[in-house]
């Protein structure tokens, strides 16, 4: 049995260790566009504010880790076509030779693409203009070089979703001065806005400039840098002049090596998979940001998260050895650490419940972390979303400082959402108390209380 899997981030490298650690008879081959395998691209961020100490430190495993497995890599080895019926990949090496490797079953983890906006003269410009885009290893190192050589003092960053507002605290902590624009209404556009709105007076108290409802829509070189355009809420023309622009703005699928093998896409571009992450295609797995996400609530969706696409690819994994495993959904739980505050967000959002068939009515509460008496305690807001029909929990969302354990509360509506909880019931849960760590009803459950009263007036 020989089983290749194609990328080196979360899916692909998943895949290959559960294969190995199933059948360490099988042959198992990790094709890898790069030189950096299993490198944690979440982790980038804090690479280049200087917390995380050498880049190196980002590997979840080092290469000698992997191969210790089993596994056997191709680095900087590029996946270029599939011959589904003949069971061989094509390859195209660093040098340019051509080539083709045989499997037994495939397992795709293209993951994802950067997105450029549609912003003029972005396309003729670089990183050596200082103009960067920032997804990859090789990404990072192009940014490292110019925040060397450039020695920025003025940086402006296009996107304030949840790479854009890492690399706005990490740019600040350089002693950079940032601005940052954003389309939509409020930045972290995955809370609601009045939430999204704690984030924003986060940035304003640490000096970040932040414009919303508005958009670039040049970049060009200036007198003494780079120039940039834009346009206010109101269509008013604004204008700043930078030392680096950083484009941010969210990531598309890289389906075209399976689109071009046959296989179909649905929601973004995302290719089709089942919940065993099985492609139509004989012998053809595929897994991570490149695929649908199956979410608990809303079905088939897109919803690329490094989570999802670790289990994905331990699903594809199994399966291409025989198994019958089957990926047990999403729910979109995320968080992000802005500056000293720590926003996350589990389930549904109201607009998105109401468009999946829920009536749903949220509540929002603010209390402490702890109990009052004991110092330190801070209050986290949260907004609590649950169907008035049926009484399902159906999201939450929560910004709090850090220290509040807020991070660690998403995850226990999360675990409520997976297994299908009323609000009601999780008011019930036997969760942990002692005064300097909560209080005898969680802040959690005081945000489900807050919501039964709202939901019975």
């Amino acid at each position: 049995m020989h089983i290749v899997a194609v990328g080196g981030s979360d899916a692909g490298i998943s895949a290959a260790l559960r294969a190995r650690e199933l059948d360490p008879s099988a042959e198992v081959t990790v094709v890898v566009a790069d030189a950096y395998p299993n490198f944690s691209i979440c982790g980038i961020p804090y690479y280049l504010s200087g917390e995380v100490g050498h880049w190196s430190n980002l590997a979840h495993r080092t290469h000698a880790d992997l191969e210790a497995t089993g596994m056997r890599l191709r680095l900087d080895t590029l996946a270029t076509g599939i011959d589904v019926d003949g069971r061989r990949l094509a390859l195209r090496e660093s040098d340019g030779t051509e080539t083709t490797l045989g499997y037994d079953e495939l397992v795709v983890g293209t993951g994802a693409l950067p997105v450029r906006p549609p912003i003029a003269g972005l396309d003729p410009l670089g990183a050596a203009d200082g103009v960067h885009v920032l997804h990859s290893m090789d990404d990072t190192f192009a940014l490292e070089r110019s925040l060397d050589r450039i020695r920025p003092a003025t940086a402006l960053i296009v996107g304030a979703g949840y790479v854009g507002l890492e690399m706005a605290e990490g740019l600040t902590t350089r002693g950079i001065a940032v601005t940052q624009v954003e389309m939509l209404p409020e930045v972290l556009p995955t809370v609601d806005p009045e939430l999204g709105a704690l984030v924003h007076a986060e940035l304003d108290r640490h000096g970040v400039t932040v414009h919303t409802g508005s958009t670039v829509t040049r970049v060009g070189r200036g007198d003494a840098g780079l120039h940039v355009e834009g346009a206010g809420p109101d269509g008013e023309p604004l204008a700043w002049d930078v030392d680096l622009v950083l484009v941010v703005v969210g990531v598309r699928p890289d389906a075209d090596l399976l689109v071009a093998a046959g296989a179909r896409t649905g929601p973004r571009g995302a290719v089709v998979v089942d919940e065993t992450m099985a492609t139509g295609l004989p012998h053809v797995w595929a897994a991570g940001d490149c695929v649908v996400t199956h979410h608990r609530q809303l079905g088939v969706t897109y919803l690329p998260l490094g989570t999802t696409a670790h289990k994905q690819g331990r699903v594809a994994g199994e399966n291409a050895l025989g198994g019958a495993a089957r990926f047990a959904g999403s729910l979109g739980t995320q968080v992000v650490k802005v500056f000293d505050l720590v926003a996350a967000r589990t389930g549904l959002r109201e607009h998105e419940a109401t468009a999946a068939g829920f009536t749903p009515v949220s509540a929002t509460a603010t209390p402490d972390d702890h109990k009052a008496y004991y110092p330190g305690a801070q209050p986290i807001t949260i907004r609590v979303t649950g169907d008035v029909g049926t009484g399902l929990l159906l999201g939450a969302q929560l910004v709090g400082a850090r220290g509040t354990e807020t991070a660690k509360r998403v995850d226990t509506y999360a675990t409520a959402l997976f297994h299908g909880m009323t609000v009601d019931g999780f008011s019930e849960l036997d969760l942990s108390y002692t005064p300097p760590l909560g209080s005898p009803w969680d802040a959690t459950q005081l945000a489900t209380q807050a919501w039964a009263r709202l939901s019975r007036r």
